[in-house]
């Protein structure tokens, strides 16, 4: 195997300053407050410079046990979002085939962002991966065309693809880290925490027989992706590869925490620079980002970077990624055409939360990143910023019209009693590097946490619970004056807010009686052409039953030509209810072989398509008449 360090130019993150005020690098180990004012990333003149500051704020985060809150459990991707259908194209080289059949896409927060997702379709193939196998389809001739089984050869990657990205003949497999190495080593040192062995991308050749191209290993595990054009972004994490002593049960904290930061203090740069390694034209490479591309915030904590790897799918090559890092953490990643936001939860260094918390606590701030990806190519850092407060999933955040609009639940603690809880929507906007805040709305859902936000274009709409539903529809036409203008208050919540149209929205989620308790799956239409008085319509409920869509809006299928909502249930059925003029109704459902739960649904040409580890089934939409059956092999 050749190995080689990946460096380039000098500047590629230009060096940036603190503001006046916020000199200090990293925090020191005592309670810092959250940052109060912008972020901005600021990279490092030299390696030993670099190294000076990663030990600094890995040092001061560490604690006798390790690195908490999070360590162990590691940060999970954020939520996804919104599907719209797709009109004809034509495909130069497929043309002759005929053009493509209008079909639904996947269920994408943004336009021109597309997200990752275990089935995709261009209108004339369908292309899903389960089970660790990669099946193509021709939804005309309703035929399997091809298969790779990406597990290969008995299992010699090891590992579970669980979605793609497809631009023209080319589809990239993501494969999220499932390896866990052991918290004790064989020579009875303790690791610093169970990490993931790593995540794998795959490039597979569509053109004819499914052919795998290349492959890219990294030793983090995989946020989220985006594709924008031919330019797919993924999205790494990686944590700092420190093997902290057992100093046995009789040592005090005071050791264990000295122990642990000797073992920081004699750490060399290459314990936090993220490496790869990667085949392809039948070659083995591997290597290490330079530090010249790695940036940290005055706040970072030094036990996470964040890499954003580039990949031009039209050349048909991986190459190395070009990668960028910045020494934060993130859990959520949200993309817009031209933007990618990285952010994620930050608590003051040494704070744990307390046993049993489970929403926000009143140190968590949210940290974003922005970057440019506009053009082609490794993308730019152009701001950073903070809020109060957690965000719930990617909807959370929206950019528009050079503004990025933010929700987020925060927390203050109450002496003897459950800590009262508040959320915002905050308006940033970049000026000179940072992300400044515009304008707030707060006061929502007091004693509440935020289970659903959707924002179309200058309004926003909020969905808190505890007992009730309280949604907030939310005017953000003047950035610096946001403002409350209507609410709803029904039992249950909605978990996912989908646009119907104009003036409609469709709500996914759980009843609930008057005590909060849940009661079973909802599907909701509101009517919220009136900014002041937000009114639902109807409503379809079956009781005792949830579904993925509440948490996964990949799982969500709505054509807006006839109303159609697709979503899985508890029994592993596609349900398929009608939304249309002021109703909800129920219209059949789709079921596989041996009751195999149904994970996607999408629309080609008219024929609803579903997706189970089991195989795909094509129906009538309808009323999920069966057409057709191809069993996986």
């Amino acid at each position: 195997m050749t190995r080689g360090r990946l460096t380039a130019a000098a500047g590629t993150l230009a060096a940036l300053t603190l503001l006046a005020g916020s000199a200090a690098a990293f925090p020191r180990h005592e309670p810092q407050p959250p940052p109060s004012g912008p972020l901005r990333l600021v990279s490092f003149d030299t390696c030993a410079e670099a190294l000076t500051r990663l030990r600094a704020a890995t040092s001061a985060s560490v604690g006798p046990w390790g690195f908490q809150p999070g360590w162990r459990t590691g940060m999970t991707p954020g939520g996804l979002a919104g599907r719209a259908m797709v009109p004809k194209t034509a495909d130069g080289a497929r043309a002759a085939a005929g053009a493509a059949a209008e079909h639904s896409g996947t269920n994408n927060h943004e336009p021109g962002a597309d997200e990752p997702d275990l089935v995709k379709t261009d209108g004339r193939r369908i292309v899903t991966v389960t089970g660790g196998v990669l099946r193509v389809v021709d939804a005309v001739t309703r035929r399997a065309t091809g298969q790779l089984d990406l597990t290969g050869d008995g299992g010699r990657f090891g590992w579970s693809p669980d979605s793609l990205l497809l631009h023209g003949d080319r589809a990239l497999v993501l494969v999220r880290s499932a390896t866990v190495r052991p918290a004790v080593e064989p020579s009875g040192s303790r690791r610093a925490a169970d990490v993931p062995a790593g995540s794998r991308l795959l490039l597979v050749d569509l053109a004819g027989r499914p052919t795998l191209t290349g492959t890219y290993r990294s030793d983090g595990s995989l946020l989220d992706a985006r594709l924008t054009g031919p330019t797919a972004r993924v999205v790494v994490r990686s944590q700092p590869r420190l093997v902290f002593p057992d100093l046995g049960e009789d040592a005090t904290d005071a050791q264990r925490l000295a122990a642990n930061r000797a073992v920081i203090a004699r750490a060399g740069l290459d314990a936090w620079l993220p490496t790869y390694e990667r085949t392809e034209d039948g070659r083995d490479d591997a290597g290490q980002v330079g530090c010249d591309r790695l940036s940290a915030t005055a706040d970072s904590t030094g036990t996470a970077v964040l890499t954003v790897l580039s990949f031009d799918l039209a050349t048909g090559r991986l190459g190395d990624g070009d990668p960028v890092s910045v020494a934060g953490d993130a859990d959520t990643v949200y993309g817009t055409a031209g933007s990618l936001y990285l952010a994620g939860q930050q608590q003051r260094p040494g704070q744990l939360r307390p046993r049993g918390r489970l929403g926000p606590s009143d140190d968590t701030t949210t940290v974003i990143h922005q970057f440019d990806t506009g053009a082609p190519g490794r993308p730019r850092y152009l701001a950073s910023g903070a809020v109060p407060g957690t965000l719930i999933n990617q909807y959370a955040l929206s950019e528009w019209q050079g503004h990025l609009r933010v929700a987020t639940t925060s927390s203050s603690d109450r002496r003897g009693a459950r800590p009262a809880t508040e959320s915002a929507v905050y308006v940033l906007t970049r000026r000179d590097g940072a992300l400044a805040r515009t304008g707030t709305v707060g006061g929502l859902g007091r004693d509440e946490q935020i289970h659903s936000v959707r924002y179309l274009g200058p309004t926003g709409y909020v969905v808190t619970f505890r007992r009730t539903d309280p949604l907030y529809s939310l005017d953000l036409t003047d950035p610096a004056a946001p403002r409350v203008t209507g609410e709803l208050k029904i039992t249950g919540y909605s978990a996912y807010l989908h646009p119907a149209g104009e003036g409609r929205l469709i709500g996914v989620g759980q009843e609930a009686d008057a005590d909060g308790r849940v009661q079973g799956l909802q599907v909701s239409l509101f009517d919220v052409a009136d900014p002041a008085r937000p009114t639902r319509l109807a409503q379809y409920q079956l009781p005792k039953a949830g579904s993925t869509a509440e948490f996964d809006p990949h799982a969500f299928l709505h054509d807006p030509r006839t109303g159609l909502v697709a979503i899985p249930v508890h029994d592993g059925s596609l349900l398929l209810l009608r939304a249309t003029g002021g109703t909800v109704t129920r219209v059949g459902a789709v079921a596989h072989p041996g009751r195999a739960p149904v994970a996607r649904s999408v629309l080609v040409g008219g024929t609803l398509w579903t997706v189970s580890d089991a195989g795909l089934r094509a129906s009538d939409p309808s009323g999920g008449t069966t057409l057709a059956w191809l069993p996986a092999t």
